[in-house]
């Protein structure tokens, strides 16, 4: 009887070789001290091996080795460095886990319905993606490449119009949040595809009406979806259109929706300050289907385009008392 063939190593498959060399090893083999190699390791989400574990690749050695030579350049030092890495391994890292499970998910589909994915159907789903690899590395470099371009194009504008300091991370920008009312109760009530689909089809809806209207999306967070915008009539009618859509389709989940102006801080992606803080509480206590705003937000708006009206001050955790303006279109 013939032997049965040893399954495809995983880590080799998707990392292009395999496992050859120590933590210390790669630093020496790289260039880089071995403190600053465990750091960049560690920016990137993952745990230092122990000293004697084989854990890098040729790859590992290349990569650092490229690090090592941006060290060189006047712009770049260790810890932009560090920034970088940490800002590629959150970002990188939640893509590969998307992009696995909906892999995964596929494959998974286009077995026999009583097969289940095993360890083998696992095998073959990773071996299919490294066939794919180089095409999904090209259109991640060009989506990066649009997203660079479109950044360099925000900070010249903003800065031509006095509303930015680049350098310092700063902007007078418009703040939301998107969020599913009842998430919890409802997510109980949902077995684990139904949800990951009512999650799915959430984000889409609500990222889609963000990008149409010519605002950014920062992040999602499975039932909410925050968002910035650099004209304050852009997040109305991006809070709006949400609302609007929550109580048009039946089989859409009802929403609440936040905005504020004012200065925010960038930093590595994500965006801070009081009036990212304002659009949270104000998501929290809106309710279904209103859009709440602030007053810097609702006084910025073109008085003919909007129906703004104020409910009493409130106290919100953190902000202490809270002028609250609703939005609504003019009927």
């Amino acid at each position: 009887m013939a032997d049965t063939p040893e399954p495809p190593d995983i880590e080799e498959t998707l990392l292009g070789g395999p496992l050859r060399y120590t933590r210390k090893e790669v630093a020496e083999r790289s260039g880089i001290s071995d403190e600053n190699a465990r750091r960049i390791w560690q920016a990137l989400g993952f745990p230092a091996p122990p000293d004697d574990e084989v854990a890098f690749t040729d790859g590992d050695v290349a990569a650092l080795r490229e690090i090592k030579g941006l060290l060189g350049h006047a712009l770049v030092d260790e810890e932009m460095v560090l920034r970088l890495s940490r800002a590629v391994g959150q970002t990188m890292g939640r893509l590969a886990s998307w992009l696995g499970d909906v892999w995964l998910q596929t494959f998974s589909d286009q077995l026999p319905p009583d097969e289940p994915l095993n360890t083998e159907a696992v095998i073959a789903a990773l071996q299919a993606t490294e066939e794919l690899r180089p095409a999904f590395e090209r259109l991640l470099m060009h989506g990066w490449r649009r997203q660079l371009s479109a950044a360099g194009m925000r900070a010249a504008a903003s800065t031509a119009t006095a509303t930015a300091d680049p350098a310092a991370g700063v902007a007078r920008l418009a703040a939301g949040f998107a969020d599913i009312v009842s998430f919890t109760r409802m997510s109980r009530q949902m077995e684990g595809k139904e949800l990951a689909d009512f999650v799915e089809r959430f984000e889409t809806t609500v990222t889609g009406i963000v990008a149409e209207e010519g605002g950014r999306v920062v992040k999602t967070l499975g039932d909410e979806v925050m968002f910035v915008a650099e004209e304050p009539a852009a997040a109305a009618e991006i809070g709006l259109r949400v609302a609007e859509f929550s109580e048009q389709d039946s089989d859409f989940p009802r929403v609440r929706v936040g905005l504020a102006y004012g200065e925010v801080i960038f930093r590595l992606g994500d965006v801070f300050g009081t009036p990212v803080n304002l659009a949270a509480r104000l998501t929290s206590v809106a309710h279904p289907g209103t859009v709440l705003s602030d007053t810097g937000l609702a006084s910025a708006l073109p008085p003919a385009a909007y129906d703004v009206s104020s409910l009493r001050p409130r106290t919100l955790q953190g902000l202490g008392k809270v002028r609250i303006r609703v939005l609504r279109r003019h009927t």
